[in-house]
């Protein structure tokens, strides 16, 4: 059996998988987008502008960029259950590199985190083809729901958490490594599968075949608009709310709903997805959500509540919609695995470039307007990218 074979696998191994899966998705936010609430404390600390800051957030999708596309081939080599494995460790070094204190290695072991979170990104959509292939709707809604739900709760307790130790947002930012630790310890008798290598000639193959095909192309813009306004979001929401007159509990508060309002897609797309003949008008709605929540946030922010429950709506089924794309639109795990690190590469790399240029520009301009309103028009442009990739098709 080849590392990404398509074969279902025996029904108790499937059961522990399941609990491995939404302890690895809890990984894959809390650890970096927790750090949002604090990103005010630590520009104080270290003196940073707002440019550095947001690299904070900006650092991992980058990481995300340069480590998709190689994802893959490692999953290949090693096998899916212990590159996974991998991952997790990488996440846990992360983090304790980036609590020790000091500013150059706060960066290092951000990127760190990035990268090990970028492996899990990559991988999961490939192992859900592999060992669930008539569940990928349902069993992708379900895990970006436990990453939705992780980083809600690690957001919203960032700053209570900072005020009890002192204001120390080495406490908050270590405290995260305890989520990759209890899943590679849940991952565990996983990696011990084995599996053998795909040969390089197949590699090749599917590389190329996804790289030129339009459908490709359609759902890589998808995921790639949707991170870049949900991690703008992730990035600045405590900030244009704190500048419309909220207080620091308040904003932080504000941003664990807004990633509680992420998961939230979760409970009504796992049973939607694959009863749908195809996505093409659910990929619309969910950009105009985000369109809607844009536009009450400039419009109307004292009401910030109703409009952050639309962006994070939009941005969480977006997400969950992109990542079934992966599977989808693809034949077998092994195209999915490939799909998986162009999408992402590309996607996390647009992505990584809005938090700074919209914080710059916030900046420069003493405003939100301006970057609000260029964030509505790329919302517009996603719906018009979801509806050719939500036809019904395969690469």
């Amino acid at each position: 059996m080849t590392a990404l074979d398509t074969t279902p696998r025996r029904s108790n191994i499937n059961a522990f998988a399941l609990v491995g899966i939404m302890m690895i998705a809890a990984c894959l936010r809390a650890p970096f987008t927790s750090m949002a609430p604090l990103l005010e404390q630590l520009k104080l600390v270290f003196e940073l502008n707002a440019l550095q800051a947001g690299l904070l957030i900006t650092l991992p999708l980058i990481c995300f960029a340069i480590v998709s596309p190689i994802a893959a081939s490692i999953g290949r080599s090693l096998g899916l259950e212990r590159t996974l494995l991998m991952a997790l460790v990488l996440i846990a070094v992360g983090i304790c590199v980036r609590s020790t204190g000091h500013v150059v290695m706060l960066y290092v072991g951000t990127a760190v985190v990035g990268s090990g979170i970028a492996v899990g990104n990559v991988l999961l959509p490939s192992f859900l083809k592999r060992d669930f292939p008539s569940k990928v709707g349902p069993l992708t809604a379900t895990y970006v729901l436990a990453m939705g739900v992780t980083a809600a709760a690690a957001s919203a307790l960032a700053v209570p958490l900072s005020h009890l130790s002192g204001n120390d947002w080495r406490y908050v930012a270590a405290i995260t490594v305890i989520l990759p630790i209890l899943a590679s310890l849940a991952w565990f008798p996983q990696s011990g599968r084995r599996a053998e290598q795909v040969t390089t000639a197949t590699r090749r193959k599917n590389g190329a075949s996804v790289w030129r095909s339009p459908v490709a192309w359609q759902v890589t813009g998808f995921l790639g608009l949707d991170c870049l306004l949900y991690y703008v979001g992730v990035s600045w929401l405590p900030e244009i709310l704190r500048d419309a007159g909220f207080s620091a509990e308040q904003a932080g508060t504000m941003h664990g709903v807004l990633l509680l309002a992420t998961a939230i897609p979760g409970l009504v797309l796992i049973p939607l997805i694959t009863r749908l003949k195809d996505q093409r008008g659910l990929a619309c709605g969910l950009a105009l959500s985000i369109t809607s929540g844009l536009l009450g946030l400039l419009i109307a922010p004292g009401l910030a509540v109703i409009w952050i429950l639309l962006f994070g709506f939009g941005a969480g089924g977006g997400l969950i919609l992109a990542l079934a794309f992966l599977s989808l639109r693809t034949r077998n795990a092994s195209d999915a695995a490939t799909l998986s690190g162009m999408a992402q590469c590309i996607g996390y790399l647009l992505a990584a470039a809005g938090p700074p240029l919209i914080g710059g520009l916030h900046e420069a301009l003493g405003s939100w307007g301006l970057p609000l309103v260029l964030c509505i028009v790329a919302s517009g442009f996603m719906a018009l990218v979801g509806i050719a990739a939500g036809k019904n098709r395969q690469l």
